[in-house]
């Protein structure tokens, strides 16, 4: 039989202690406060602990700046698609089309800042809606920015207008969204369109041929309206102070000189009007004349003003 293990000196005195204290001290219970209280600070403890925890996880929150919107914005900064409503665009779009792309153009939020979807959304509403009110010597801007910002008050009050320039556009672009005026009748179309593909370095070849489409589809849509290729404008070179201008040392003046010739010579062979606006704003350099643009790409008030004078002349029946 296994032999019982005996307890040492220290054991026998813990356990002779332990006897005692459980005969001498009465176990008492907890008042139910001392329980309830222990209960809802470890609550209050857990909720403090998770507040925390979110608070350290949460990424730091950036505040937005509004920023300004200028014409050189074409593609950069998209709102989100289907953000904005029919009316909200027009809205807009009003507000763009009055900004100058100045040191002291207004700021506007970013929800302010329309998509290239946005913008062709917006042109169809508008287009439809000209299209509905059968709208008489309708007279239609076809480009890019430079159309696009072209002042209202500017325009030859003799006629009505249409404005379908969409910023940053290019030549396949503008070819794409050619059935937007589909249901207009007008009676001039303005078509200056080629600068942005020159900046973003597309081929010259494949310039000329979308020239080519664009004026055979407006032919063929618009049979009965005057259709006017406007030359392309220079650039002020090393002066200007547009954000992408370090690209202009790829294309000079001369290069667009020789470009606007070729697309003279399509607007001949398709039969349709060109109108060279060179001369009017080219100075003794072969540039942009520095008076006449805000960034040396942009046109401002005085350049808008030449220009609607020479379209106001042009478009006038002679006597």
């Amino acid at each position: 039989m296994a032999k019982p293990l005996s307890l040492t000196t220290p054991q026998r005195r813990f356990r002779r202690l332990l006897r005692f204290a459980r005969s001498s001290q009465p176990t008492r219970r907890l008042p139910k406060w001392c329980v309830w209280s222990v209960a809802v600070n470890l609550v209050a403890a857990g909720m403090l602990v998770g507040l925390l925890a979110h608070a350290s996880l949460r990424p730091k929150s950036t505040s937005l700046k509004p920023a300004a919107i200028s014409p050189a914005e074409a593609r950069v900064s998209p709102a989100p698609t289907g953000d904005l409503a029919v009316g909200d665009l027009a809205t807009v779009a009003q507000t763009h089309r009055q900004v100058e792309a100045s040191p002291n153009t207004p700021d506007l939020g970013p929800r302010h800042r329309l998509s290239y979807q946005d913008w062709v959304a917006l042109l169809e509403q508008e287009a439809i809606a000209v299209g509905q009110r059968q709208t008489t010597q309708l007279t239609v801007l076809m480009g890019d920015s430079i159309s696009l910002w072209f002042p209202p008050a500017l325009l030859p009050s003799d006629r009505s207008w249409l404005n379908q320039g969409i910023s940053g556009e290019v030549t396949s672009g503008l070819l794409n969204r050619l059935d937007l005026i589909e249901d207009t009748e007008p009676d001039t179309i303005l078509l200056m369109i080629g600068i942005n593909d020159l900046i973003r370095g597309i081929r010259e070849q494949t310039l000329l041929s979308n020239y080519r489409l664009i004026i055979e589809d407006l032919q063929q849509t618009h049979p009965d309206a005057r259709i006017v290729v406007q030359s392309i404008l220079p650039h002020a070179a090393e002066a200007a102070t547009w954000e992408g201008a370090d690209k202009f040392a790829e294309m000079s003046n001369d290069d667009i000189r020789e470009l606007n010739q070729e697309i003279a010579a399509i607007a001949e062979d398709a039969e349709v009007d060109y109108l060279n606006l060179g001369p009017l704003f080219t100075d003794s350099g072969g540039k942009l004349r520095g008076e006449l643009t805000t960034d040396g790409l942009h046109l401002n008030d005085d350049g808008y003003l030449v220009w609607a004078t020479a379209l106001q002349l042009y478009l006038t029946p002679s006597e």
